[in-house]
């Protein structure tokens, strides 16, 4: 209201002197005769207390001949009023003198929030203006009653209600108090759309960020109503459309709608899909004289006859662009040209590679960083300042900094610099919490119950450094880890990772043994291209194996371990009873003699990564190379070489197919363990393979297995593993469409087949009493009872599954049946596994 009788009063004085100018009438407030002939030193300042009357005067600016006029007057007052020192502000003219009466604002004694349990006070003090010891100022209480209304409304709260209370103090002092009534919160009820043929509702709503409420709603922050995350969904319909081709799409503004009954919104989103287009022909075409386009043709990312794709083009604009720079045309831009044939459906892609303004950077100014330090943020741009602009670049640096999580917001403006061909980047940064404190919990019919607990920081010390400490204790292993990662190494665009970790594996159902493994690796990290990448690796670890006193009874091993039995009955029925109360394979407890195993070697991975969305892909490739050469010093020597090819796509919308491809070899080199064997490896060195290559079948339950205990009671003895192994899946995948979209349920129906073989460890159990000393290398033992089939035998199953993306982290639950196995194989038709993070 202050505000407002200001206003007019200021109104009023100047209408009232300009009629008196014009009129020739005297003014009531101040004559304007006696107005002209004062200056500022004669102003006469009465009811101030704490500001200085020179500092009033100060707001009264002298005219041209140093008098002060009607305009002087009014423009003074109204100073004075924007200041928010003040209530209240009268001019009068007194004895021929211009006499200012005010009435300062009192001073905020305390600011104190009542009602308010979700949001704190202190927060709420950094959002408002008004300040403890300031003055108040009733227009900024008001502004303060606003913003504390949107902060309840990103909460999701719209029901709020804010009342400011003053309460008077002695000494023009004041008490000021907010009100809050937060009311109930206020929830995404259901998210609708209309005209969608080719996508369900069921696909659409996982391409949005919003989600419905649901029973679990009080373990999810993305079902609040906020106008923003809707707008920017609207524009992730957009874009998902156009990569699957549908250049016409139009996605009307979303029309919101608040249910009181339901206390919620509903958001309906309008899709005109049109139909889907497909590449035609693709040309490069360079303007720029020097510039080969067969240079920027290899950067191509689209080809004809695949579906039109917008983010494909994009990357070619942006890859033809940074290797036209490479070549040393820095100024040039890539513009792309689509013609549609509506007829066929077809898009005609045309790249002109032309020359650009010659623009140099100027400047980088950073803002909004107030715990990254700056060059944490610099560095992930190719470009410094007096480089040549570059908008792929920027573009580019802009991508990078988002995915780095540290902050909420990234944006980049230009702005004109200091010349005509300079230019300043300004980029915009909202900083969000990086520290992860995490406690983890799982089950899996291997593994048993495991828990983890874990704290971490992405960015440490704000120089985006990475450190990571957990501790695991589960059913059947427990251990710890201690991770580092330090993203650019002296400067370079290569990631140094360090880990240190120490775990104890118990003896389950599927192994007999235990093995303890402490040790550590070091590895560096870096992009080849966006979607290759390589990491090196040093690793270094001791393993050592024990055994339970009743799995190793039966017989004990001599120093040239051969199998001696220490009673005197060496009938095969006293054989037969030796192994009655179960026995562990000698190829096991050969490791018990050589005590703890040190293990020396490098390696690396070189992976291809094509995938939509890392965590719930639909289509894509992810192809993963993996190397390891041990011995490097340490106690073994191997060379193993294993790959995996995951190929996902959509056979129909909302149907994913995915199609896996892996295998391995592994060959020993002997070693200080082994020097007695030759090329053979360990037998904990060999591939252990179960439903990780063929579900329907136990872990470590296909391959090559001590079969002696086998052959006397008919129980499987200890699996050996395998020196290769091959493996091949395919697997469909679809949601569950009378669920709603926050379930996160998917069924999937699969086939596996596979199979691991060629043993290559020690055999002295082959010469223990009943072995025939013959190793299987076709599928028919000769002469059984065989003690080892190390051939290759398929192994294949089919099965199907359920997959939840709970709250409580993702949870598969598999039923496979086995249609090729072996006799001795271990079957395991369900399989349960899941975990979380909180």
């Amino acid at each position: 209201m202050g505000l407002g009788v200001g206003i007019i009063r200021g109104l009023g004085v100047a209408c009232f002197v300009l009629a008196g100018v014009v009129l020739g009438a005297a003014p009531a407030i101040v004559p304007t005769g006696a107005a002209y002939a004062q200056t500022v030193s004669s102003i006469v300042v009465e009811g101030n207390r704490r500001v200085e009357a020179n500092t009033i005067r100060s707001y009264f600016k002298a005219g041209p001949d140093g008098r002060i006029g009607a305009f002087q007057i009014d423009e003074g007052y109204k100073a004075l009023l924007a200041t928010g020192l003040f209530e209240d502000v009268r001019i009068q003219n007194a004895g021929g003198r211009i006499v200012v009466r005010v009435a300062e604002n009192p001073v905020i004694n305390r600011i104190a929030f009542e009602g308010n349990s979700r949001v704190k006070d202190d927060q709420l003090k950094l959002e408002i203006q008004s300040r403890e010891r300031g003055t108040l100022s009733r227009p900024v209480v008001q502004s303060d009653v606003q913003r504390i209304v949107e902060v309840y409304r990103r909460s999701g709260r719209y029901d709020i209600r804010v009342n400011p209370v003053i309460i008077d103090l002695p000494n023009s002092r004041v008490d000021l108090v907010f009100e809050v009534n937060e009311g109930a919160r206020t929830n995404i009820r259901s998210i609708e759309f209309v005209g969608n043929r080719v996508y369900s509702g069921f696909r659409l709503k996982e391409i949005v960020r919003t989600a419905e409420s649901g029973l679990l709603s009080f373990l999810q922050s993305n079902n609040i109503y906020d106008p923003d995350r809707i707008e920017a969904d609207r524009e992730l319909l957009r874009r998902f459309y156009l990569k699957h081709g549908y250049i016409d799409v139009r996605i009307m503004a979303p029309a919101v709608e608040f249910d009181p009954g339901a206390r919620g919104f509903v958001v309906k989103y309008i899709i005109e899909e049109g139909e889907q287009f497909r590449v035609g022909t693709v040309d490069v075409r360079s303007n720029v004289r020097a510039l080969d386009p067969g240079l920027v043709r290899s950067r191509l990312r689209v080809s004809p006859g695949e579906v039109f794709n917008t983010e494909a083009v994009e990357k070619t604009v942006e890859d033809m662009t940074i290797e036209a720079a490479r070549q040393g045309f820095a100024f040039v831009a890539v513009r792309p040209r689509a013609d549609r044939d509506t007829q066929a459906h077809t898009v005609n892609l045309a790249f002109t590679v032309e020359d650009g303004a010659r623009v140099y950077i100027e400047q980088i100014n950073i803002r909004g960083n107030i715990r990254t330090r700056d060059h944490v943020i610099r560095r992930e741009f190719d470009v410094a300042e007096g480089d040549p602009y570059n908008r792929a670049l920027i573009a580019r640096a802009e991508r990078r900094l988002k995915n780095l999580s540290y902050f909420k917001e990234v944006k980049i403006a230009t702005e004109p610099g200091s010349a005509p061909d300079r230019v300043v980047l300004n980029v915009n940064v909202e900083e969000q919490s990086t520290g992860e404190f995490s406690v983890a919990g799982g089950y899996s019919t291997s593994d048993g119950f495991m828990g983890e607990v874990s704290i971490g920081e992405r960015n440490l010390l704000g120089l985006g450094l990475y450190a990571k400490a957990a501790v695991q204790y589960g059913q059947h292993a427990h251990g710890y880890q201690l991770s580092f990662v330090e993203p650019y190494l002296l400067g370079y665009r290569v990631a140094w990772g360090l880990d240190l970790s120490q775990k104890v594996q118990s003896s389950t159902q599927f192994t007999s043994y235990e093995t303890r493994t402490i040790g550590g690796s070091t590895r560096f990290g870096f992009a080849l291209r966006e979607d290759v990448s390589l990491q090196l690796r040093y690793s270094l670890f001791s393993q050592k194996v024990t055994l339970p006193d009743i799995l190793k009874n039966c017989n004990n091993l001599n120093p040239d371990f051969i199998n001696t039995f220490p009673t005197p009955d060496q009938t095969p029925v006293g054989q037969q009873n030796c192994f009655a109360d179960g026995e562990a394979s000698l190829a096991v407890r050969r490791e018990l003699g050589q005590g703890a195993v040190l293990t020396s070697m490098v390696g690396y991975d070189l992976s291809y990564n094509t995938l939509d969305n890392n965590r719930n892909p639909t289509s894509g490739l992810l192809a993963i190379l993996r190397q390891d050469f041990a011995g490097v010093g340490g106690d073994v020597s191997y060379l193993r070489t294993t790959a995996n090819v995951k190929s996902y796509y959509e056979v129909l919308p909302d149907l994913v197919g995915l199609l896996t491809l892996q295998g391995g070899i592994i060959n020993g080199f002997g070693g200080k363990a082994l020097e007695d064997e030759g090329t053979k490896l360990r037998m904990l060195d060999h591939f252990q393979m179960g439903p990780q290559l063929v579900r329907g079948f136990a872990p470590s339950g296909i391959g090559p297995r001590d079969l002696t205990q086998f052959n006397f009671n008919g129980t499987p003895g200890d699996a050996l593993g395998g020196s290769m192994y091959w493996g091949a899946s395919m697997e469909l995948q679809a949601p569950l469409y009378f669920l709603p979209k926050d379930a996160g349920v998917k069924v999937a129906v699969f086939a596996d087949a596979g199979s691991v073989w060629n043993y290559k460890g020690p055999l002295d159990f082959l010469t223990g009493p009943g072995a025939t000393g013959e190793v299987i290398s076709g599928s028919i033992c000769s002469t059984p009872p065989c003690p080892l089939d190390n051939s290759m035998h398929v192994r294949a199953s089919v099965g199907a599954g359920l997959l939840w993306a709970s709250p409580f982290g993702p949870i598969r639950f598999d039923f496979a049946v086995p249609l090729l196995k072996e006799s001795y194989d271990r079957k395991q038709f369900f399989r349960f596994g899941g975990g979380t993070t909180f």
